[in-house]
C-alpha cells in the first residue's frame, strides 16, 4: 500500500481532556474512508489535525511522504489537503457562479496572481464546467440564501475542490439532506472525486451512507480508533455497535446481523 496520509502516535490533549489517544493510521492512495464515532469521541480533532486547525499535542503526520505537523491550514490546502464543513461555507449573498469565481480567485492567488481581475474567460470556463460536473449549473445565478440545502451542500464541496487537492475531507455531507436526497447527493459527489482521482476521507452519522460509499471504516471511541475494518466487518462489531451506533434502528439492524441479542438483553447489552 502507498501511503498518502500517515498519522503516527497522534495525540491531543486540551488540559486534563484527553481528546485523541495514540492514532496510528495509514491511508492509501485513492481510499475512501468513513471516519463514525457518538459526539466527542475524537472525529473531528482528527481532522482538526490533519487540517492544520488544530496542533497535536504529540505525534506526527504525514502527508504525500511529507511532515505537515502543525502547518497552518492554508499551507496545508496549498499541498494538497482541502476540506468541506458541516454547515455550507458560502457566500449567502452571492450567486452560485460568483461563488465559485470567488473560489477559483482564492486558489489561483499566488503571489501577484491575486492582483489579476476576477473575471478571467478561462476562470469563467472553469467556474461552468465545475458547475455541470456537481449538476448544479441550473442554480448558475441563484444566489446562495436561496438555494436548497442539498444544492448548497453540492456548492460548498464544489468549493473545496476548485484547488484540485489530492485529499478532501468531508464533515458529515449528508447533514440536513432529507432521507430522499441523500443518496442523490452523494452519488454526484462520490462520482465527482473518483474522477478526479481524489482521496477521500468523511465523518459521517448515517450509516446506510458508510455502508454504501466507503470501503474502510475508522470507528472512534473516547479518542482512540476502536475499529479500522471494510464496512462489512466494522458494522457488526460488538463495539461500534455498543459505542457507536447503539440503541437507534440502525443499532439494532446491525446487532441482528451480527447475531447478538437486542440492546437490553443479555450481558452485551
Amino acid at each position: 500500500m502507498t501511503a498518502i496520509l500517515e498519522a503516527s502516535g497522534l495525540n491531543k490533549t486540551f488540559g486534563a481532556v484527553t481528546a485523541a489517544k495514540d492514532i496510528n493510521i495509514a491511508v492509501a492512495r485513492d481510499e475512501i474512508v468513513g471516519i463514525i464515532g457518538a459526539n466527542g469521541a475524537g472525529k473531528t480533532t482528527f481532522v482538526n489535525m490533519v487540517t492544520g486547525w488544530l496542533t497535536p499535542t504529540s505525534g506526527a503526520i504525514r502527508f504525500d511522504g511529507r511532515d505537515i505537523t502543525g502547518l497552518a491550514p492554508r499551507r496545508i490546502t496549498r499541498l494538497g489537503i482541502c476540506r468541506s464543513f458541516q454547515v455550507a461555507q458560502v457566500f449567502m449573498t452571492a450567486t452560485v457562479f460568483d461563488n465559485l469565481m470567488i473560489a477559483l480567485g482564492i486558489a489561483d492567488s499566488h503571489g501577484l496572481a491575486v492582483l489579476k481581475p476576477l473575471r478571467l474567460a478561462e476562470r469563467e470556463a472553469r467556474a461552468d464546467a465545475i458547475l455541470r460536473r456537481y449538476r448544479i449549473h441550473e442554480y448558475r445565478d441563484q444566489v446562495a440564501s436561496t438555494l436548497p440545502q442539498g444544492i448548497r451542500k453540492l456548492l460548498d464541496i464544489a468549493m473545496a475542490m476548485v484547488a484540485e487537492p489530492k485529499i478532501l475531507l468531508l464533515d458529515e455531507p449528508t447533514s440536513g439532506i432529507s432521507v430522499e436526497e441523500k443518496f442523490g447527493l452523494m452519488d454526484i459527489v462520490m462520482s465527482a472525486l473518483k474522477e478526479d482521482g481524489v482521496t477521500v476521507l468523511f465523518v459521517e452519522h448515517d450509516m446506510e451512507i458508510v455502508e454504501r460509499y466507503v470501503g474502510r471504516v475508522l470507528a472512534f471511541y473516547q479518542g482512540e480508533i476502536i475499529c479500522d475494518a471494510p464496512p462489512a466487518q466494522a458494522l457488526i462489531d460488538p463495539k461500534v455497535i455498543e459505542f457507536v451506533i447503539g440503541d437507534e434502528p440502525q443499532g439494532q439492524a446491525m446487532r441482528e446481523r451480527a447475531g447478538l441479542a437486542p440492546a437490553g438483553e443479555g450481558s452485551d447489552a
